[in-house]
């Protein structure tokens, strides 16, 4: 099998083919335009029986990735960490270049067993993009806030309250009266970033719709568990797309960073927090397990069942996300059972 490891960039990619045991047959470099899937495709027909491996096709390979999938080829997704090791132990050193990361990413396809598979975007990216501009709008709104706040700090006197929201804002502003032409400027300000705000808001709110619209033709069940709003669901199923990709509940569990690490040496037999892992994903187990926490129910009785076992709140929480992992799992499987055969 011939090996066609992609080290893609913005302008550029870079493909490196390599023969079954590890030599360079060839190499060749793109430019990025509407016709680069096409030169990849006819570059790599010269080989036979063709893998092809390209790093990040999720993130900055996934123009080339899903070209390649649409004509029939098949694309293993190698993550930049994993090259950058196996470029570094294949070359004994620092040196890089895009044909050394090419090759790179070619050698670990060779190499790692548990690469997983790109595959055609399907309903679930929609999520992904919808959820991730919608966080992008929270940050800019709580931006807009704090600079909102530090006006509202020199305009009033004692500065405005804490948790400052777009009707506190308002209210502080209506019937202000500024006596220096500097008062006049700050509160000029803070209208238009009242207006800003609402305006961000606004969008947040035509986002969740959509996002709500989305995981309704999904089908999904997600959110009938206790601490799951329509946020969350869309941003489980954006990020984790097909949970079949995941061999079992622990795999999940150390995509999401749920698991916790082993770190035994000798005779200590010790455990330790991950720090690694699908940080949006832990951030979703983080808030339903505290709401679990905060309300009846099975979630609040384990919690406290560890609690009295000796584990401290924090370490409690933490085999509490453990558990929620593997029943987001469970219940992403029995969607897909449940769900109707796709049409052919």
């Amino acid at each position: 099998m011939t090996v066609i490891g992609i080290d893609p960039h913005k302008s550029s990619l870079t493909a490196a083919a390599l023969a079954a045991d590890g030599t360079v047959r060839a190499t060749r470099r793109f430019a990025v335009t509407k016709g680069t899937g096409p030169a990849v495709s006819a570059w790599a027909s010269q080989f036979e029986d063709i893998l092809f491996a390209v790093e990040g096709a999720k993130g900055m390979g996934r123009g080339i990735a899903q070209y390649l999938l649409t004509q029939g080829y098949e694309v293993l997704d190698v993550p930049p960490t994993l090259s950058m090791k196996a470029r570094v132990l294949h070359t004994g050193g620092g040196r890089k270049t895009d044909a050394a990361d090419a090759r790179a990413v070619g050698w670990a396809a060779q190499h790692h067993e548990g690469l997983q598979p790109a595959v055609v975007e399907d309903h679930t990216e929609i999520l992904d993009l919808l959820t991730h501009a919608r966080d992008a709008l929270k940050s800019e709104r709580t931006r807009a806030l704090n600079r909102l706040h530090d006006l509202l700090r020199n305009l009033i006197p004692g500065g405005a309250p804490r948790g400052l929201t777009l009707t506190r804002a308002r209210t502080a502003l209506r019937g202000m009266r500024a006596s220096t032409a500097i008062e006049q400027c700050r509160r000029d300000l803070a209208r238009d970033l009242v207006g800003e705000v609402a305006r961000l808001e606004k969008l947040m709110d035509d986002y969740e719709r959509r996002i709500a619209e989305e995981l309704q033709a999904t089908g999904t069940s997600l959110m009938e568990l206790q601490g799951i709003s329509t946020i969350l669901a869309g941003k489980i199923l954006g990020e984790v797309g097909d949970v079949r990709r995941f061999r079992s509940a622990g795999h999940f569990a150390s995509y999401t960073g749920a698991a916790p690490l082993d770190t035994s040496s000798g005779d200590n037999l010790r455990q330790r927090l991950n720090p690694g892992g699908n940080r949006r994903l832990n951030s979703v187990l983080h808030i339903m397990a505290v709401c679990q926490i905060q309300h009846e129910g099975f979630g609040r009785k384990y919690y406290l069942k560890k609690i009295q076992e000796g584990k401290t709140p924090r370490e409690a929480r933490r085999a509490l996300k453990r558990r929620l992992s593997n029943v987001i799992y469970r219940t992403m499987l029995k969607d897909l059972a449940a769900a109707p055969p796709a049409p052919s």
